[in-house]
């Protein structure tokens, strides 16, 4: 009746259009059965017991009066009639009595979660769901995020080592505590060490204040199970230590479940020599060749406390991805070690050398690359003693860094063999082009070099008689003894840009106080002052030396490079090299 009270009200209607109530009262009937509950309990019961979660509920007085087929597989001690409050499943019994409407708790084995619904009559419900596999992805997933993260940061701090011992240690040290209890790097030692030589290590763990380092036995590689083998390149498996009755720890590898075969205490003893003697017995170890571009470049052994869980498939790919990156870092420190070797011993055969004594000669040579960590260019100078004076070089070539060393390397060497046939300058800068010009045509495209070749002898009264032959390189200057300064005219063309190239001879004489000195065109071509951009000039470069007249060689060329730095301010310069001669003779009066 109230049913059909509510339709009849849904809005205004005519006499004519009103349906009779006997022909409303059965849709309104049908609308209300509708909107019932279903009155069948077996059917309620099943759809109950077809939830994937638990249902527990319970009366105003806290009795369980149904608990459905999924509660009792997750909560069996929960059986109707128990009381919530005391039943045998700790979280969800200390739930009850706080009032909490909401658990998450291990129980039996299984991560449950419990949501609590208030029902009429003072009841409840409890509906609690297996949260296990939600909760193992979810650790999965922080746990590939963690190994993610570690090994980007390894990789990060690996790359900014380029030197050999530092890059060791870094590889042990990243890899404890998050891989292992202790890291073991063995390594064969790197040249110049014999071929023969017995292996090395680098050793960090846990709880010890930094890596330590040390050598041998010579049998060493085959006193611990895999190593000989990694050191050979080969990828050897986890191995656990079985402690008493632990027969179940097998790890997974490559896919695989295979058992494993437990350590030896023969085995245990080749470990001995590398774990602190205080680490305990070894609960897993895992033993991984460090890869490198060229070959192995040394084995990385990890090895976890009894106490630890043992390395499973996960862990095992990990190590191996961390080995990867530290054998990778290693062998590039091991080729710029090498490459810094070798440029070492390319930049001493290449700078300039120590300057010899000469009886009544005062010389000082000034040298700068441009900006080359190895302190290589293509400027150079020169000084060979003769029977009765010396001889001298200052040259230019073409470009800078490695490549114009190497020229550097081609032109001086050419000058030393040749001096022995032809010590007069410029039949010897004629000689040099030749040599240069000659050469291959990779060797010599788009090199020459600019050059001043000069003689000098010690008259009776202690002047200076020289010769200066020039190939295309700036004049040199002398100093006067009252501060005057002119340039020695020397032209000429390139030496080895053209085959029939011609150059010039001049004569000159240094009396005692004055001073000559020959520089390339880093020193007037430095660009900087107070605009950064203005060239430091010729004209600048005479006042300077004129305001030091009288200065030794030594304390001149000092002078002038303090000024070109000061000038260039930090910012990058070209090739630079300086020489000064003058007599030893005090001027007279002096």
């Amino acid at each position: 009746m109230t049913t059909t009270q509510r339709e009849g009200q849904a809005g205004p209607v005519s006499g004519a259009g009103r349906a009779p109530r006997s022909a409303a009262r059965p849709d309104a009937d049908r609308s209300a059965a509708d909107r019932s509950a279903p009155t069948d309990a077996t059917l309620a019961r099943e759809l109950l017991d077809g939830l994937a979660e638990a249902v527990v509920t319970a009366d105003a007085r806290g009795v369980v009066s149904l608990a459905n087929a999924m509660a009792g597989e997750l909560l069996p001690e929960v059986t109707p009639g128990s009381t919530l409050a005391r039943v045998a499943v700790p979280p969800l019994a200390e739930a009850v009595r706080g009032g909490a409407t909401i658990f998450e708790a291990e129980h039996r084995g299984r991560q449950l979660h419990g949501i609590r619904r208030d029902l009429r009559a003072g009841g409840c419900a409890w509906y609690v769901r297996d949260a296990t596999e939600d909760r193992a992805r979810t650790d999965a997933l922080l746990a590939e995020r963690s190994r993610t993260a570690f090994l980007a940061r390894a990789g990060s701090r690996l790359g900014l080592s380029l030197h050999r011992e530092q890059t060791l240690r870094t590889s042990v040290t990243l890899a404890v505590p998050y891989l292992a209890d202790a890291a073991v790097v063995v390594h064969r030692p790197p040249p110049p060490a014999p071929a023969d030589a017995g292996p090395v290590w680098v050793r960090f763990a846990d709880g010890y204040p930094a890596p330590v380092s040390g050598s041998g036995p010579a049998e060493l590689p085959g006193s611990v199970p895999g190593l000989a083998e990694a050191l050979d390149g080969e990828r050897t498996d986890a191995r656990p230590w079985l402690d008493g009755e632990r027969t179940d720890a097998r790890p997974w590898l490559d896919g695989e479940r295979t058992d494993a075969r437990p350590w030896l205490d023969a085995e245990l003893s080749g470990l001995g020599h590398l774990l602190p003697e205080d680490f305990g017995r070894p609960g897993a170890a895992l033993v991984t060749p460090m890869l490198g571009a060229g070959g192995t470049v040394g084995a990385l052994i990890m090895v976890r406390r009894s106490g630890r869980a043992g390395f499973d498939q996960r862990d095992v790919e990990v190590v191996r991805e961390f080995a990867a990156r530290a054998g990778a870092a290693l062998a590039t420190a091991d080729l710029h070690g090498e490459q810094t070797h070798l440029a070492r011993v390319l930049q001493n055969s290449l700078l300039p050398p120590e300057l010899p004594e000469i009886p009544g000669v005062s010389l000082a040579g000034g040298y700068r690359a441009a900006g080359d960590s190895l302190r290589i260019g293509g400027d150079f100078y020169d000084v060979s003693v003769t029977a009765d004076g010396g001889t001298f070089a200052l040259g230019d070539v073409c470009g800078k860094g490695v490549g114009a060393a190497v020229l550097t390397g081609r032109v001086r060497q050419s000058l030393q063999t040749l001096r022995l046939v032809e010590p007069r300058p410029l039949e010897l800068m004629a000689l040099l082009n030749r040599a240069l010009f000659d050469a291959p045509e990779a060797a010599r495209r788009n090199q020459f070099t600019t050059l001043l070749l000069g003689s000098f002898t010690t008259g009776p009264d202690g002047a200076l008689c020289l010769r200066v032959a020039g190939g295309g390189h700036p004049s040199p200057l002398v100093v006067g003894v009252d501060g005057d300064v002119r340039p020695v005219t020397v032209g000429g063309m390139p030496v080895g840009a053209l085959g029939s190239a011609r150059f010039v001879e001049t004569r000159i004489r240094l009396a005692p106080g004055e001073l000559l000195l020959a520089y390339t065109d880093g020193v007037t071509e430095a660009r900087g002052g107070p605009g950064m951009l203005e060239m430091f000039g010729e004209t600048r470069l005479r006042q300077v030396l004129a305001s030091a007249a009288g200065l030794p060689p030594r304390a001149m060329i000092d002078r002038v490079l303090q000024l070109v730095d000061e000038w260039l301010d930090g910012q990058s310069q070209d090739d630079i090299a300086m020489l000064a001669i003058a007599p030893t003779s005090p001027r007279p009066g002096s």
